[in-house]
Formats: C-alpha cells, structure tokens, sequence
C-alpha cells in the first residue's frame, strides 16, 4: 500500500522511517517534508488549503492511507473531509481535536468525565480587568494558557504578577492571533512530567512507551516554552502502577466521554501528565504524535508501526502489531539542536556541518528545519535536528546523543544540555 503523511518536522521523519520497514508499505509520500525525510521517503507539494488537489494526488498515486503530522491540518478538519472521500485517515475528527485545539473544552471535558486535572477558570479577552484581579490574588505560581493552537508556546508558569499580567495583555493584544482570544489561568501542579501517546480506533488502545519531554528553552527548565528542545522514554516514575493509573483515570474515561458526545477518539491521544506521589494528573491534550517525543518512542519501537496506524484507523486495532516487551528493553534520548534565538527570532539558512561525522551506530539524526540546496543541507527552522542516542540504558543513551551532537556545527546553533540527567540522576540513586 502507499502511503502519504503530512508534514515537514521531526516526528514526520520518525514516522516516515518506521513506516516503510513495513512489508505491507509499497511507497511512501510526505509534503511537504524536509532534507532529511527526502532520503527515506518522496517528498512532494500538496496545496492543502485546496481538497480537490489532495484528492487528486491520492489518485494519482494510488494512494488509500493518510497519517496527518500537525495539529493545525487536524484542527481545521482535513480527516473529516479525506474521510468523506472515503479515505483512511490516521487521525482525529475536527470536534475531537478541539481536546488539543481548545483548553476550555478539554477542562470542561474532563471536569465532565471527572477525569483528574488542575482547578482553572477561564476569562474572555474583554474581561482582562478581572482576570488581572484574578491573578493578583493567587499565592504561588501563575499558570497562563492560551485557549487556542500556538504551536506549544501558549503557556506562561511564573511566580511574578507583573511579568504574568503583561503575559495576559499581550495575549489579549493579539500575539497569538484569535488564538488567545480566551485565556484558562490554571492552579500549578506539583510533581514531574510526564507524556503518554495512545494509539486509538475509538474504542480500545495501545500505549507507547512513556516518555519526558524538556518544554523550556533553557537548561533546568528555565526561559519561555518551546515546542520541544528533547525527550528520552522510557520514564521510570511512570511504573506499571502508575501507568494503570493513567489507562483506567485517563484513557478510559476520555475515550468513553469521546463516544458518548458521538465523536470517536481515532488517531493518537498524546496526553501530557503531572505525576505527584504516584498519581497521575492531565496537564494537556494533543490530538496527534507529540514532537519531539515521537522521535525517542520510535528510535526503539518494535513491530509493524503501519499495521497499528492502519488497523486503528479502520476502527480494529490489532495488538500483535506492538512488540511491548522488545520495546521496552531499550532506551532513547533525543536531544534537539535548534536556531539561537528560538521560540522567538531566529534566522536560518546556515549551512549544517558534521552531518557525515556521526556515528551511526545506535545514533539516529531527525531533521526537523532542514532544507537541501542541491549542495549543501541548510537550516530552515528554529528546531533544525533532533539527535537520537540508543542504548539499553538511558545514560549510555544520553551520552550518545550527545557525543554526536558536538559534531554538528552551524552559525547560531543551540541546545540544551541537560535532557535526561534527571532521569540519569534518579536512576543512580536506586
């Protein structure tokens, strides 16, 4: 069968590269891709705001899967109308989405289907004078989220009242567009974090391992939110207890409170947890595979990615397709080389050396902002590369990637130096 997936970033490289180890995949498609994803699959120019161009390519092509990478292509509905057409589709519908693309509607969700997750109050852009009001009379830390999609830099935690209130008028001013034209102030939640991604048909589910994604731009967690500067997985603090906890607290409940609202949940549910003493508590919802934590789980995924993408999307998700046990022996830290500057200002362009001087060996390189000239590989995003290290133990793993990723050298290159030293740490101690 051929296959096209959406998207130009990590995670669509990573599930790129899984897919096509599957003997059932013929071809595989990306648009738009990047310099990377174009050595393991044809990258192509769709016009996705045109759904007769779509439909026609998949023609063209013969092609009846189609895995969606961003939220924004799911939020604006593009499974439903592919679906329409009677396509398979890899993701949520546009209603089930809005658990990602709306924080109102996941915290009413939840607080519907008492699924376990922070106290909030939401206001509207023409009430900043009482939410001002609001956040000056918190004790504690400020939790900011902008109601809409902001590609993962929609959310301030700050102790200073100051620093928060001009956060809330410049979101109410219009820097995240009509995104932020409701904001959620939220309680701040003790514990660490924590992703789960569950590979849904709308009924039943497969969780991947569980993995910790680094959201600051910063070393120890300082400076604003990115979408993503690493990840390593598995996570030790999510036991067996614990991630019980998460399937029967968590999973269970959204997908039956998905099905009773007459919207089944079919795609990946990518739910992003603060676990305090053992219990699990929902910080966000993602309606798609999560970036870059995609790039860790399926650096040690075993099975055939395909058949449980596929099975699920046609609504009968087939278990044998996931290798848990195999999986779960190995671990991966993905460091993620970025553009100084980003989440803000950041130029590209820049002509990415030391690509040939990586060890191969249980290292896999995820471009994420790259482009290829015909002569050289460039950087073309804020997230440039995502640096894989494999191992059996997640300090070997960790050194790795970052033994490779200082042979890397671009103009204005940046990363973080301490992704997964806590888990390192914690794991020492035992």
């Amino acid at each position: 069968m051929n296959v096209l997936i959406i998207g130009s970033g990590g995670r669509e490289h990573a599930i790129a590269k899984a897919i096509r180890k599957s003997k059932k995949v013929t071809r595989v498609f990306v648009s738009p891709g990047n310099a990377g994803i174009e050595q393991v699959a044809k990258c192509v120019d769709i016009d996705f705001n045109s759904i007769y161009d779509v439909v026609e390519f998949l023609r063209i092509n013969n092609i009846h899967f189609v895995i969606i990478g961003p939220e924004q292509y799911i939020a604006n509905g593009l499974a439903d109308e592919l679906r329409l057409w009677h396509y398979v589709v890899f993701a949520p519908s546009q209603i089930s989405a809005k658990l990602e693309s709306s924080k109102i509607f996941a915290k009413q969700f939840m607080k519907e289907n008492n699924i376990p997750t922070a106290n909030y109050i939401n206001f509207k852009n023409k009430e900043l004078n009482k939410a001002v009001e609001y956040i000056n009379n918190i004790n504690g830390k400020i939790v900011l989220k902008v109601d809409g999609l902001a590609a993962g830099k929609g959310v301030i935690v700050t102790d200073d009242k100051d620093y928060a209130v001009q956060s809330l008028k410049d979101i109410f001013g219009g820097k995240f567009g009509s995104a932020g034209n409701n904001v959620v102030i939220e309680e701040f939640l003790e514990g660490e974090e924590a992703s789960v991604l569950a590979i849904c048909d709308g009924k039943n589910f497969v969780c991947l391992p569980p993995a910790q994604d680094y959201k600051r731009i910063g070393d120890n967690d300082t400076g604003p939110n990115t979408g993503g500067m690493g990840a390593y997985c598995p996570v030790s603090i999510v036991t067996s207890e614990v991630l019980d906890k998460i399937k029967n607290k968590i999973i269970i409940p959204t997908l039956e409170g998905m099905n009773a609202s007459g919207h089944p949940y079919i795609g990946c549910l990518y739910v992003g947890l603060m676990i305090k003493d053992g219990e699990p508590k929902v910080v966000e919802y993602n309606c798609r595979f999560g970036d870059p934590e995609t790039q860790a789980i399926l650096s040690i995924f075993e099975g055939d990615l395909f058949e449980l993408l596929h099975t699920a999307a046609v609504g009968e998700i087939n278990f044998s397709a996931y290798n848990e046990k195999a999986t779960m022996k190995k671990t991966a830290c993905c460091v993620i080389v970025a553009s100084k500057g980003y989440p803000e200002a950041f130029d590209t362009g820049y002509t990415i050396n030391g690509l040939c001087d990586i060890n191969t060996n249980d290292i896999i390189i995820y471009h994420s902002g790259t482009k290829n000239n015909m002569v050289d590989i460039l950087t073309a995003g804020g997230r440039v590369l995502g640096v894989t290290g494999i191992s059996k133990n997640i300090k070997f793993a960790a050194e790795k990637a970052y033994n490779n990723v200082s042979k890397i050298q671009f103009e204005n290159i940046y990363y973080r130096t301490d992704i997964a030293q806590k888990e390192i740490k914690r794991l020492s101690n035992l």
